[in-house]
């Protein structure tokens, strides 16, 4: 590579458009907007989703279902990944430290997988699987109670 064979990339030297500046511009008078019609005026403006009058497709697209506003999330957490802890006490801050909940939502502990040993496992909300299989390996389940805002 030398000075010889360097040039600028393609539309680098493209000038820019500008309208309304005379006929001579070819793009004079009207301003490549057209005779009259809607986006010909200045100060046009069509709102977001706008289809020149055909019902737009936001409207036409059936509603389905219900958000409900008052629900409560959890960060849910299986038997299987408690048992592969090693753990005999677990709590949300142990499940925290391990890695196993990213979040600050409150913890529920669901019945996927078995556990063996006596667990004392501490959480907000547990199946009622979850909390059979655990009282039947001989631990301790115990429920707290979320906090303000959660």
């Amino acid at each position: 590579m030398n000075l010889s064979n360097i040039h600028a990339p393609k539309k680098a030297a493209e000038k820019r458009k500008r309208v309304g500046r005379g006929m001579g511009s070819g793009m004079g008078k009207t301003s490549t907007r057209g005779h009259k019609g809607q986006r010909s005026r200045s100060g046009s403006r069509m709102i977001r989703g706008f289809e020149g009058g055909q019902m737009p497709l936001h409207r036409r697209m059936p509603k389905r279902g219900f958000t409900n506003i008052f629900r409560k999330e959890f960060a849910i957490v299986s038997l299987e990944k408690l048992a592969a802890l090693g753990e005999a006490t677990i709590t949300p801050d142990v499940l925290r430290k391990a890695g196993v909940v990213k979040t600050n939502l409150p913890i529920k502990i669901l019945g996927d997988g078995e556990v063996k040993t006596a667990l004392t496992v501490s959480a907000h909300k547990f199946s009622k699987s979850a909390q059979e299989k655990i009282t039947k390996a001989g631990g301790k389940v115990e429920v707290l109670a979320a906090k303000a805002g959660q």
